[in-house]
């Protein structure tokens, strides 16, 4: 690809991986790009797509650990009283 080198995708924001990721996803729909710059977005992309879902599993970890210092539960279950 001929393109600027991409950040890191560790270095990018959640917002920042998934806009690019959307734009990726709309590169290889249109089926404008050669063979080879789609593997290289497919591979860039994987890896975006990793990313977002850590990034969501962590934030849904910190969600969990607050519901439960506060004594909620995080999956809508009522804890049981002894």
């Amino acid at each position: 690809m001929t393109q600027t080198a991409a950040p890191a995708v560790e270095d990018l924001s959640f917002e920042e991986a998934m806009a690019e990721l959307e734009g990726i996803v709309n590169k290889l729909e249109a089926g404008t790009v050669d063979l080879e710059d789609s593997i290289e977005l497919y591979q860039r992309g994987d890896a975006l797509r990793k990313h977002c879902q850590s990034k969501l599993d962590n934030a849904r970890a910190k969600i969990e650990k607050i519901r439960s210092a506060d004594g909620d539960s995080a999956d809508g279950r009522e804890p049981i009283d002894s």
